[in-house]
């Protein structure tokens, strides 16, 4: 076992200290290495130094650099070396975090865990909370807190009954809502087609005037941080607006909640307190390993009453028990490593985090912008578009900043443009790392243009 386990930390130890220097997408030669893992199932027993040797030899190389200072695909964080050995040590205890008399350490760190989150979300205190695996399984948790009490105000068991019958739930979610939230309200029976869609400026917020005439039962989703462009919807005039109508509120804020943490970007998330649930992510700007979300709802009863399960081998004690707040029973101590992730960083470091990369995304803006590159949205948060010209020349230009690997940016569409997008959520990210991503973005973006302009 030790020798074992020494062997897996060692190498894993390597590749993190390599992958600060490697290019950030596998090769085409380590994605072709990944054949020597099809074979039949073994006959026989394979020494386990052996198969940790095969995992890291044939894996590493073909893994994306996630856990690098340079990745900027998507909206995700690396893990913080205090998360992550919180992370291995938790995985060696090795618990079924559902009950606190089956394992009561990760019942009371995600206690204590729960109690500092709401501190830094700026969240009411006294709020359910659940640790799941990320925003779409938030989404659904608090989502279906929210249908529990509508339906519920209805004269509706909707746990009991379930939907056959319920009075129809009106649901308003703004035109650029994230489609895990629509995958959440689809497998919660509410339809992803039949929501009601508001429309948004032009920076993606939604536009509060245009929320339609509201009636019971009803919820409203609004978003803290949009995908592409970081912006926030007017959420103290939606949550006045909806609560006069009689409408639940719940908040997707996958990654921009976290602004709440910093007294710098605290603005942005004004009014967002007052809704009635919210969901995030720990492992976007938090920066603790895959995969950890978060849903809060302010009545913890109502999260309970959407959740619970009974039987009778299943002891309910005093403690806060977690399988009656979330989906799952089984399930691993997440709460471990976020627990690890606060304590390590206290107030002030989680706010030099956010601080951190908001800066890095605006020194991408004002880097690309001075190149003569357009960018498209106002830099709030941690999102930057850049347009690079015409769609095939952007499409271009990703593909070969992608290829070249020093670092790596997706594309995407947002209100008809194509553009790239850049996300800085690591905390390992600094302002060299953005420096010398900007070098080779330009220098790439301008051979691209070269190059059209050349072959007319």
């Amino acid at each position: 076992m030790e020798k074992t386990l020494e062997s897996a930390a060692r190498r894993a130890a390597r590749y993190l200290d390599q992958i600060q220097e490697r290019r950030v997408a596998p090769s085409a030669e380590a994605v072709r290495g990944l054949e020597g893992f099809v074979e039949p199932l073994p006959g026989g027993p394979t020494a386990p130094e052996e198969v940790i040797r095969i995992l890291d030899e044939l894996g590493s190389p073909a893994t994306m650099g996630i856990a690098g200072p340079r990745f900027f695909g998507f909206v995700i964080g690396g893990a913080l070396p205090v998360a992550l050995g919180a992370n291995w040590l938790a995985s060696a205890w090795d618990q079924n975090a559902g009950l606190f008399v089956a394992t009561p350490v990760s019942a009371v760190l995600e206690e204590v865990g729960l109690r500092w989150l709401l501190e830094a979300l700026a969240l009411p205190a006294g709020c359910g909370g659940a640790f799941v695996t990320g925003a779409t399984v938030a989404n659904f948790t608090a989502l279906a807190a929210a249908r529990h009490a509508v339906l519920e105000r209805a004269g509706w068991d909707v746990e009991g009954q379930g939907l056959f019958g319920a009075p129809p739930i009106q649901v308003i979610v703004s035109e650029e809502a994230h489609p895990s939230l629509l995958k959440s309200l689809g497998m919660l029976g509410m339809g992803r087609e039949r929501v009601v869609r508001v429309p948004v400026d032009n920076q993606g917020r939604m536009r509060a005037a245009c929320l339609p005439e509201l009636r019971p039962p009803g919820i409203v989703c609004v978003q803290a941080g949009n995908v592409n462009t970081g912006s926030f919807d007017p959420a103290a005039e939606i949550c006045r607006r909806a609560h006069s109508g009689g409408a639940w509120v719940h908040v997707d804020g996958a990654f921009g909640l976290w602004a709440s943490a910093s007294p710098r970007y605290a603005h942005l998330v004004e009014g967002f307190s007052e809704a009635d649930s919210w969901a995030t992510d720990a492992h976007k700007w938090l920066n603790v390993p895959y995969d950890s979300g978060l849903a809060f709802v302010r009545d913890p009863e109502t999260l309970r009453a959407a959740m619970s399960l009974t039987a009778a081998y299943l002891p309910q004690g005093e403690h806060r028990e977690p399988s009656q707040y979330v989906p799952e029973l089984s399930r691993r101590a997440r709460g471990v490593d976020i627990w690890a992730a606060l304590k390590s960083l206290g107030r002030s470091g989680l706010a030099g985090l956010i601080e951190r990369a908001c800066h890095c995304a605006q020194r991408f803006a004002d880097g690309l912008a001075a190149a003569g590159f357009e960018i498209l949205n106002d830099v709030v948060l941690n999102q930057v578009l850049v347009s690079f010209g015409s769609p095939e020349r952007t499409q271009r230009v990703i593909a070969g900043i992608q290829e070249d690997g020093t670092c790596w940016c997706g594309g995407t569409v947002w209100q008809g443009r194509h553009a790239m997008r850049i996300s800085v959520s690591s905390a390992a990210t600094t302002e060299a790392d953005v420096d010398r991503s900007l070098e080779a973005i330009v220098r790439i973006a301008r051979l691209k243009t070269g190059t059209e302009a050349q072959s007319g």
